[in-house]
Protein backbone atom coordinates (compact mmCIF):
# COMPACT_ATOMS: atom_id res chain seq x y z
CA UNK A 1 0.00 0.00 0.00
CA UNK A 2 1.16 3.53 -0.74
CA UNK A 3 1.54 6.35 1.76
CA UNK A 4 -1.30 8.48 0.39
CA UNK A 5 -3.92 5.70 -0.03
CA UNK A 6 -5.92 7.22 2.85
CA UNK A 7 -6.35 10.49 0.92
CA UNK A 8 -8.20 8.84 -1.95
CA UNK A 9 -10.10 6.58 0.48
CA UNK A 10 -11.49 9.54 2.43
CA UNK A 11 -12.54 11.60 -0.58
CA UNK A 12 -14.21 8.59 -2.21
CA UNK A 13 -12.10 8.28 -5.35
CA UNK A 14 -11.30 4.59 -5.04
CA UNK A 15 -13.37 3.77 -8.12
CA UNK A 16 -11.55 6.38 -10.19
CA UNK A 17 -8.18 5.11 -8.98
CA UNK A 18 -9.04 1.48 -9.76
CA UNK A 19 -10.07 2.51 -13.27
CA UNK A 20 -6.68 4.00 -13.91
CA UNK A 21 -5.47 0.98 -15.82
CA UNK A 22 -2.66 -0.18 -13.52
CA UNK A 23 -2.98 -1.46 -10.02
CA UNK A 24 -2.64 1.41 -7.59
CA UNK A 25 -0.46 -0.56 -5.23
CA UNK A 26 1.74 -2.36 -7.74
CA UNK A 27 4.00 -5.19 -6.58
CA UNK A 28 3.95 -5.49 -2.79
CA UNK A 29 7.26 -5.60 -0.97
CA UNK A 30 8.14 -8.32 1.54
CA UNK A 31 7.84 -5.90 4.46
CA UNK A 32 4.35 -4.91 3.30
CA UNK A 33 3.33 -8.57 2.98
CA UNK A 34 4.54 -9.28 6.52
CA UNK A 35 2.72 -6.20 7.81
CA UNK A 36 -0.46 -7.27 6.01
CA UNK A 37 -0.19 -10.76 7.49
CA UNK A 38 0.14 -9.19 10.92
CA UNK A 39 -2.94 -7.08 10.27
CA UNK A 40 -1.02 -3.79 10.10
CA UNK A 41 -1.40 -0.96 7.60
CA UNK A 42 2.04 -0.20 6.08
CA UNK A 43 1.08 3.40 5.32
CA UNK A 44 0.20 3.95 8.98
CA UNK A 45 3.75 2.99 9.95
CA UNK A 46 5.22 5.95 8.02
CA UNK A 47 6.39 8.54 10.54
CA UNK A 48 5.91 12.24 9.97
CA UNK A 49 9.68 12.56 9.41
CA UNK A 50 9.58 10.03 6.56
CA UNK A 51 6.40 11.37 4.96
CA UNK A 52 7.18 12.14 1.29
CA UNK A 53 5.95 15.30 -0.39
CA UNK A 54 2.64 14.66 -2.23
CA UNK A 55 4.31 14.82 -5.64
CA UNK A 56 2.92 13.35 -8.85
CA UNK A 57 4.85 10.11 -8.42
CA UNK A 58 3.91 9.73 -4.75
CA UNK A 59 0.21 10.26 -5.56
CA UNK A 60 0.50 7.88 -8.53
CA UNK A 61 1.74 5.15 -6.20
CA UNK A 62 -1.50 5.52 -4.27
CA UNK A 63 -3.75 6.02 -7.30
CA UNK A 64 -2.75 4.62 -10.68
CA UNK A 65 -5.15 7.02 -12.46
CA UNK A 66 -3.09 9.96 -11.20
CA UNK A 67 -0.49 11.06 -13.78
CA UNK A 68 3.23 10.59 -13.21
CA UNK A 69 5.87 13.27 -13.59
CA UNK A 70 7.29 11.47 -16.64
CA UNK A 71 3.90 11.92 -18.34
CA UNK A 72 4.33 15.69 -17.94
CA UNK A 73 7.77 15.68 -19.55
CA UNK A 74 6.61 13.27 -22.24
CA UNK A 75 3.63 15.49 -23.02
CA UNK A 76 5.93 18.50 -23.35
CA UNK A 77 8.19 16.56 -25.69
CA UNK A 78 5.29 15.32 -27.81
CA UNK A 79 3.85 18.83 -28.02
CA UNK A 80 7.18 20.21 -29.24
CA UNK A 81 7.60 17.42 -31.79
CA UNK A 82 4.05 18.07 -33.04
CA UNK A 83 4.87 21.69 -33.94
CA UNK A 84 8.49 21.05 -34.92
CA UNK A 85 7.87 20.80 -38.66
CA UNK A 86 5.74 23.95 -38.66
CA UNK A 87 8.38 25.86 -36.70
CA UNK A 88 11.11 24.65 -39.00
CA UNK A 89 9.23 25.84 -42.10
CA UNK A 90 9.00 29.32 -40.63
CA UNK A 91 12.45 29.49 -39.02
CA UNK A 92 14.55 28.01 -41.81
CA UNK A 93 14.28 30.95 -44.24
CA UNK A 94 14.62 33.48 -41.42
CA UNK A 95 17.78 31.94 -39.99
CA UNK A 96 19.47 30.86 -43.22
CA UNK A 97 21.29 34.25 -43.57
CA UNK A 98 22.92 33.51 -40.21
CA UNK A 99 24.38 30.30 -41.64
CA UNK A 100 25.65 32.17 -44.68
CA UNK A 101 27.22 34.88 -42.51
CA UNK A 102 28.96 32.33 -40.27
CA UNK A 103 30.22 30.31 -43.23
CA UNK A 104 31.50 33.46 -44.96
CA UNK A 105 33.26 34.72 -41.83
CA UNK A 106 34.87 31.34 -41.21
CA UNK A 107 36.05 31.22 -44.82
CA UNK A 108 37.54 34.73 -44.69
CA UNK A 109 39.27 34.27 -41.33
CA UNK A 110 40.71 30.87 -42.29
CA UNK A 111 41.79 31.53 -45.86
CA UNK A 112 43.34 34.97 -45.34
CA UNK A 113 47.13 34.49 -44.91
CA UNK A 114 48.45 35.09 -41.44
CA UNK A 115 50.79 37.85 -42.68
CA UNK A 116 47.70 39.79 -43.74
CA UNK A 117 45.29 38.84 -40.95
CA UNK A 118 47.59 39.57 -38.01
CA UNK A 119 48.65 43.08 -39.16
CA UNK A 120 45.01 43.83 -39.98
CA UNK A 121 43.94 42.80 -36.48
CA UNK A 122 46.67 44.92 -34.92
CA UNK A 123 45.61 47.91 -37.03
CA UNK A 124 42.03 47.53 -35.79
CA UNK A 125 43.25 47.34 -32.19
CA UNK A 126 45.34 50.49 -32.70
CA UNK A 127 42.43 52.41 -34.20
CA UNK A 128 40.07 51.34 -31.42
CA UNK A 129 42.39 51.75 -28.44
CA UNK A 130 45.09 54.20 -29.60
CA UNK A 131 47.46 52.26 -27.34
CA UNK A 132 50.72 50.80 -28.66
CA UNK A 133 51.12 48.85 -25.44
CA UNK A 134 47.85 47.05 -26.06
CA UNK A 135 48.85 46.44 -29.69
CA UNK A 136 52.06 44.81 -28.48
CA UNK A 137 50.15 42.65 -26.00
CA UNK A 138 47.70 41.49 -28.68
CA UNK A 139 50.56 40.77 -31.07
CA UNK A 140 52.31 38.66 -28.42
CA UNK A 141 49.13 36.65 -27.67
CA UNK A 142 48.31 36.00 -31.33
CA UNK A 143 51.93 35.03 -32.10
CA UNK A 144 51.90 32.67 -29.13
CA UNK A 145 48.71 30.97 -30.36
CA UNK A 146 50.22 30.66 -33.83
CA UNK A 147 53.47 29.29 -32.41
CA UNK A 148 51.66 26.42 -30.65
CA UNK A 149 49.63 25.63 -33.81
CA UNK A 150 46.36 26.99 -32.46
CA UNK A 151 46.11 29.87 -34.93
CA UNK A 152 43.44 28.26 -37.17
CA UNK A 153 41.24 27.30 -34.22
CA UNK A 154 41.63 30.77 -32.72
CA UNK A 155 40.59 32.38 -36.01
CA UNK A 156 37.52 30.14 -36.18
CA UNK A 157 36.53 31.22 -32.68
CA UNK A 158 37.07 34.89 -33.52
CA UNK A 159 35.01 34.56 -36.70
CA UNK A 160 32.04 33.11 -34.81
CA UNK A 161 32.29 35.78 -32.10
CA UNK A 162 32.55 38.53 -34.72
CA UNK A 163 29.33 37.47 -36.46
CA UNK A 164 27.30 36.63 -33.35
CA UNK A 165 28.37 39.71 -31.36
CA UNK A 166 27.63 41.96 -34.36
CA UNK A 167 24.13 40.49 -34.68
CA UNK A 168 23.60 40.83 -30.92
CA UNK A 169 24.45 44.53 -31.12
CA UNK A 170 22.42 44.98 -34.30
CA UNK A 171 19.32 43.49 -32.65
CA UNK A 172 19.95 44.31 -29.00
CA UNK A 173 20.48 48.08 -29.23
CA UNK A 174 17.13 48.74 -31.01
CA UNK A 175 15.34 46.47 -28.54
CA UNK A 176 16.96 48.32 -25.63
CA UNK A 177 15.97 51.66 -27.16
CA UNK A 178 12.38 50.47 -27.57
CA UNK A 179 12.33 49.30 -23.93
CA UNK A 180 13.60 52.65 -22.73
CA UNK A 181 10.81 54.46 -24.56
CA UNK A 182 7.98 52.22 -23.35
CA UNK A 183 7.44 51.12 -19.75
CA UNK A 184 4.92 48.51 -20.91
CA UNK A 185 7.47 46.92 -23.24
CA UNK A 186 10.09 46.96 -20.51
CA UNK A 187 7.74 45.17 -18.10
CA UNK A 188 6.95 42.52 -20.71
CA UNK A 189 10.57 42.08 -21.85
CA UNK A 190 12.24 41.81 -18.44
CA UNK A 191 10.83 38.31 -17.63
CA UNK A 192 12.03 37.05 -21.02
CA UNK A 193 15.48 38.56 -20.46
CA UNK A 194 15.62 37.07 -16.96
CA UNK A 195 14.80 33.65 -18.38
CA UNK A 196 17.45 33.95 -21.12
CA UNK A 197 20.04 35.09 -18.60
CA UNK A 198 19.40 32.35 -16.03
CA UNK A 199 18.73 29.42 -18.36
CA UNK A 200 21.69 27.00 -18.27
CA UNK A 201 23.75 27.29 -21.48
CA UNK A 202 23.32 23.61 -22.35
CA UNK A 203 19.53 23.99 -22.34
CA UNK A 204 19.71 26.38 -25.30
CA UNK A 205 20.99 23.53 -27.45
CA UNK A 206 18.19 21.04 -26.70
CA UNK A 207 15.30 22.47 -28.80
CA UNK A 208 17.67 23.68 -31.53
CA UNK A 209 19.01 20.16 -32.07
CA UNK A 210 15.47 19.02 -32.91
CA UNK A 211 14.87 21.98 -35.24
CA UNK A 212 18.10 22.14 -37.23
CA UNK A 213 20.73 19.77 -38.52
CA UNK A 214 23.94 19.54 -36.51
CA UNK A 215 25.87 20.41 -39.70
CA UNK A 216 24.13 23.80 -40.02
CA UNK A 217 26.07 26.73 -38.49
CA UNK A 218 22.84 28.48 -37.50
CA UNK A 219 22.30 25.79 -34.87
CA UNK A 220 25.12 27.07 -32.68
CA UNK A 221 24.75 30.64 -33.97
CA UNK A 222 21.21 30.99 -32.63
CA UNK A 223 22.24 29.51 -29.27
CA UNK A 224 25.13 31.98 -28.95
CA UNK A 225 22.96 34.96 -29.90
CA UNK A 226 20.16 34.06 -27.47
CA UNK A 227 22.65 33.55 -24.66
CA UNK A 228 24.75 36.68 -25.29
CA UNK A 229 22.20 39.30 -26.37
CA UNK A 230 20.83 40.05 -22.89
CA UNK A 231 23.57 42.41 -21.56
CA UNK A 232 23.49 44.77 -24.53
CA UNK A 233 19.68 45.02 -24.31
CA UNK A 234 19.65 45.68 -20.57
CA UNK A 235 22.48 48.21 -20.57
CA UNK A 236 21.12 50.08 -23.58
CA UNK A 237 17.79 50.43 -21.81
CA UNK A 238 19.51 51.45 -18.57
CA UNK A 239 21.84 53.92 -20.27
CA UNK A 240 19.06 55.80 -22.04
CA UNK A 241 16.90 55.88 -18.91
CA UNK A 242 19.81 57.33 -16.91
CA UNK A 243 20.19 60.33 -19.22
CA UNK A 244 19.70 63.46 -17.11
CA UNK A 245 16.12 64.71 -17.27
CA UNK A 246 17.36 68.30 -17.38
CA UNK A 247 19.23 67.51 -20.60
CA UNK A 248 16.02 66.11 -22.10
CA UNK A 249 14.11 69.23 -21.00
CA UNK A 250 16.77 71.43 -22.61
CA UNK A 251 16.48 69.51 -25.88
CA UNK A 252 12.70 69.94 -25.73
CA UNK A 253 13.19 73.66 -25.19
CA UNK A 254 15.29 73.81 -28.36
CA UNK A 255 12.43 72.17 -30.26
CA UNK A 256 14.22 68.90 -31.05
CA UNK A 257 12.09 66.05 -32.39
CA UNK A 258 12.07 62.62 -30.76
CA UNK A 259 14.37 61.32 -33.50
CA UNK A 260 16.82 64.18 -32.98
CA UNK A 261 16.76 63.73 -29.19
CA UNK A 262 17.43 60.01 -29.54
CA UNK A 263 20.40 60.20 -31.90
CA UNK A 264 21.71 63.62 -30.87
CA UNK A 265 21.36 63.47 -27.09
CA UNK A 266 20.27 60.16 -25.56
CA UNK A 267 22.39 57.64 -27.47
CA UNK A 268 25.62 59.71 -27.23
CA UNK A 269 25.15 60.15 -23.48
CA UNK A 270 24.21 56.47 -23.05
CA UNK A 271 27.16 55.26 -25.14
CA UNK A 272 29.34 54.29 -22.13
CA UNK A 273 26.62 51.96 -20.86
CA UNK A 274 26.02 50.60 -24.35
CA UNK A 275 29.73 49.88 -24.78
CA UNK A 276 29.77 48.11 -21.41
CA UNK A 277 26.91 45.95 -22.69
CA UNK A 278 28.86 45.19 -25.87
CA UNK A 279 31.82 44.12 -23.75
CA UNK A 280 29.69 41.71 -21.73
CA UNK A 281 28.00 40.39 -24.86
CA UNK A 282 31.38 39.57 -26.41
CA UNK A 283 32.50 37.78 -23.24
CA UNK A 284 29.31 35.74 -23.09
CA UNK A 285 29.62 34.89 -26.78
CA UNK A 286 33.09 33.49 -26.14
CA UNK A 287 31.79 31.41 -23.22
CA UNK A 288 28.98 29.98 -25.33
CA UNK A 289 31.28 29.19 -28.28
CA UNK A 290 33.07 26.65 -26.11
CA UNK A 291 29.81 24.96 -25.11
CA UNK A 292 28.53 25.11 -28.69
CA UNK A 293 31.42 22.87 -29.74
CA UNK A 294 29.15 20.03 -28.58
CA UNK A 295 27.00 20.73 -31.66
CA UNK A 296 29.81 21.06 -34.21
CA UNK A 297 30.85 24.67 -33.58
CA UNK A 298 34.49 24.94 -34.71
CA UNK A 299 37.25 26.67 -32.82
CA UNK A 300 39.22 26.19 -29.63
CA UNK A 301 36.19 24.63 -27.94
CA UNK A 302 36.66 21.56 -30.14
CA UNK A 303 40.10 21.01 -28.60
CA UNK A 304 38.70 21.44 -25.09
CA UNK A 305 36.00 18.89 -25.89
CA UNK A 306 38.61 16.54 -27.31
CA UNK A 307 40.66 16.83 -24.13
CA UNK A 308 37.60 15.92 -22.05
CA UNK A 309 36.47 13.02 -24.24
CA UNK A 310 39.89 11.44 -24.70
CA UNK A 311 41.26 12.41 -21.28
CA UNK A 312 44.07 14.34 -22.99
CA UNK A 313 45.04 16.70 -20.19
CA UNK A 314 47.60 18.68 -22.18
CA UNK A 315 45.30 19.28 -25.15
CA UNK A 316 42.49 20.55 -22.93
CA UNK A 317 44.72 22.81 -20.83
CA UNK A 318 46.52 24.39 -23.79
CA UNK A 319 43.22 25.01 -25.59
CA UNK A 320 41.83 26.48 -22.40
CA UNK A 321 44.84 28.79 -22.22
CA UNK A 322 44.11 29.88 -25.79
CA UNK A 323 40.52 30.73 -24.85
CA UNK A 324 41.78 32.73 -21.88
CA UNK A 325 44.12 34.69 -24.14
CA UNK A 326 41.29 35.45 -26.57
CA UNK A 327 39.06 36.52 -23.70
CA UNK A 328 41.74 38.84 -22.35
CA UNK A 329 42.35 40.34 -25.81
CA UNK A 330 38.66 40.98 -26.46
CA UNK A 331 38.12 42.33 -22.96
CA UNK A 332 41.10 44.71 -23.09
CA UNK A 333 40.23 46.02 -26.54
CA UNK A 334 36.58 46.68 -25.72
CA UNK A 335 37.50 48.26 -22.37
CA UNK A 336 40.02 50.50 -24.13
CA UNK A 337 37.27 51.60 -26.52
CA UNK A 338 34.97 52.20 -23.54
CA UNK A 339 37.67 54.28 -21.82
CA UNK A 340 38.02 56.44 -24.93
CA UNK A 341 34.25 56.96 -25.03
CA UNK A 342 34.20 57.93 -21.34
CA UNK A 343 37.11 60.31 -21.85
CA UNK A 344 35.34 61.95 -24.77
CA UNK A 345 32.25 62.59 -22.62
CA UNK A 346 34.29 64.43 -20.01
CA UNK A 347 35.08 67.23 -22.41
Amino acid sequence: MATYDFVFDRIGLNGWCEGGGESAAGPMSMSDLLAQAAGEDPSSRTSIWELPFPSLDALHNACAAFPQSRELTKGLENGFLAVKDTLKIGLDPLTQPLSWALQSALYVFQTTPWWIMIPLMLAVVLVVSRSWRLVGFVAFCVMLLAFIDHYDHAMQTLAIIFVCAFICVLLGVPIGIAMSRSNAMQRSAIPVLDMLQTLPPFVYLIPLIFLFSVTEPKLYGIAIILYAIVPVIRLTDLGIRLVDKEVIEASDAFGMTDHQKLFGVQIPLALPNIMAGVNQTIMMSLAMVVIASLVSAPGLGVLVLRGIRNLELGVGLVAGLGIVLLAVILDRVTKAALARVNAAHKY
